[in-house]
């Protein structure tokens, strides 16, 4: 039945139940006061710095990808750099845009296989998968995984050929499976043969989310919670999705949010945390807490 209603009353559905949620869940979103308890044995971050700043982006759609460079451009005139999850088999991935973000220190990862929602539907479904997206991380030289609507079963996530995952989240009871891990701190994951991958939990809400399903027009909330988790020292995990950005010439769509939005949160970032945070590629802060922590 999904198919055959238009986007627009998709959206408008879903926020009438956001709406309704809400009332429900302030005690626990945006900040869970039970998430900023550092783990065990934490090293804390390099360089003395107080937080973590990891900046990501799936890239839902052929759309979300044909704003990439944009929003590559609008991180990189303010020096900072994120890791783009692309889905191989939705859309054509394009090797130009791959090419580009390498060769402008950012990172490549894998966002599922399909987006059609069935990846862990059964075991025997993943598996199948699990091989095929094992193919495009060997093909693509990329360590991380972020599965679609952020769905997730860490147990099984062991099939992948992956040094991170990062479908999970401190709090967010607005997504498909709502459960979450009570923390904004990375942690590893031990698999049953001594294997261990890093999950990365984003900590700040997801613009959808945000933007398009609570209708916020500004990002005071994004800097309430920034300024919750650097006051704890944790993980500040940011999902960016360039599928609806709203650039310059944009048609705005009930689905579309101003990317102005995004750079006033990176300016802030400048203005009012220089020095503090360390800004890490999944990968890179998968590399140092391997050897700390």
């Amino acid at each position: 039945m999904k198919p055959a209603i238009p986007r627009s009353v998709q959206i408008s559905m879903r926020q009438f139940v956001a709406e309704l949620q809400l009332k429900r869940v302030l005690d626990r979103w945006p900040i869970d006061p039970t998430s900023g308890k550092k783990p065990d044995g934490w090293p804390g971050w390099p360089e003395g710095k107080s937080f973590a700043l990891v900046l990501t982006h799936d890239v839902d759609t052929a759309t979300g990808q044909e704003n990439c460079i944009k929003l590559k451009d609008l991180e990189q005139r303010l020096g900072f750099r994120s890791s783009f999850n692309f889905v191989p088999e939705r859309y054509d991935v394009s090797a130009e845009i791959f090419e580009d973000l390498m060769e402008n220190g950012f990172e490549i990862g894998v966002h599922g296989l399909n987006h059609d929602g069935k990846l862990y539907n059964s075991r025997r479904i993943f598996l199948e998968r699990a091989a095929k997206i094992n193919h495009y991380l060997k093909e693509w030289g990329a360590v991380g995984f972020r599965s679609p609507s952020m769905h997730h079963n860490l147990e099984w996530l062991h099939e992948l050929n992956i040094e991170y995952d990062s479908s999970t989240f401190d709090t967010d009871p607005f997504e498909p499976y709502s459960d979450g891990t009570n923390t904004i701190f990375p942690f590893w994951v031990n698999g049953p043969s001594g294997q261990k991958y890093l999950e990365i939990p984003y900590t700040l809400p997801q613009d959808f989310c945000l933007f398009i399903l609570l209708k916020h027009k500004t990002i005071d909330l994004w800097k309430e919670k920034l300024a919750w988790v650097a006051c704890n020292g944790g993980a500040v995990v940011l999902n960016v999705h360039p599928d609806y950005l709203a650039f310059h010439n944009c048609p705005r769509k009930a689905e579309f949010y101003p990317s102005s939005f995004y750079s006033d949160f990176l300016k802030h970032l400048i203005e009012c945390y220089r020095g503090q945070y360390w800004m890490a590629l999944p990968k890179d802060l998968t590399k140092y807490l391997r050897s700390t922590f």
